[in-house]
């Protein structure tokens, strides 16, 4: 088994803050806060979290929406504490690559030629009795000559935006109401 590493804690209660190398030196610290009351079972747990195998940070409840909080370290010191935070932060802030979905892979695939797309959308429509506008669903089906799913729903709607009210509202290129079908190369 291998031997159980030296684990230090950090306390911190809003700007008041120590890193201390046993429970002893954490409940002196607490003690020395007027707001914080110990109390035997504020104590026992205390000690009972830093011999624990848990490493999770653990918060204490003051008083309602005030806590102190306690966290395990390896760190020595509070430069190191803080230096340690900081590059963790800035490892989980570093852009991660959002996972393509199959549908935006089938959408960008490009394969020039004619595509057959379908598209369902609200349509924008003046009633003639009231002189308002309702929408109604609207089924659209074209052929165009495009390079990809996603070039041929950008085509359809481009002709339908100069073609329908402007407040006519068009399906998102990734939902159920927008389908595509490869037809085939274009013959030059």
């Amino acid at each position: 088994m291998p031997p159980k590493k030296i684990m230090n804690l950090y306390i911190r209660y809003f700007n008041s803050e120590a890193l201390v190398k046993s429970a002893d030196e954490a409940i002196e610290f607490l003690n020395s806060i007027n707001e914080i009351e110990m109390n035997p079972v504020l104590e026992a747990d205390i000690r009972e979290y830093a011999d624990s195998d848990v490493h999770f940070p653990k918060r204490y409840k003051i008083r309602p929406r005030v806590y102190f909080i306690i966290i395990k370290t390896e760190a020595a010191s509070m430069l190191e504490f803080k230096e340690n935070r900081t590059q963790h932060a800035n490892k989980e802030s570093e852009p991660k690559p959002k996972p393509t979905s199959p549908t935006m892979v089938r959408l960008n695939a490009e394969h020039e030629g004619w595509y057959e797309g379908s598209l369902k959308f609200k349509r924008a429509c003046i009633t003639p009795s009231t002189g308002k506008f309702q929408y109604r669903d609207t089924f659209f089906v074209a052929r165009v000559k495009a390079t990809s799913g996603m070039d041929c729903y950008n085509r359809i709607v481009d002709h339908l935006s100069q073609r329908v009210d402007e407040r006519s509202q068009f399906p998102s290129v990734k939902g159920k109401n927008y389908q595509f079908t490869y037809l085939g190369k274009a013959r030059t």
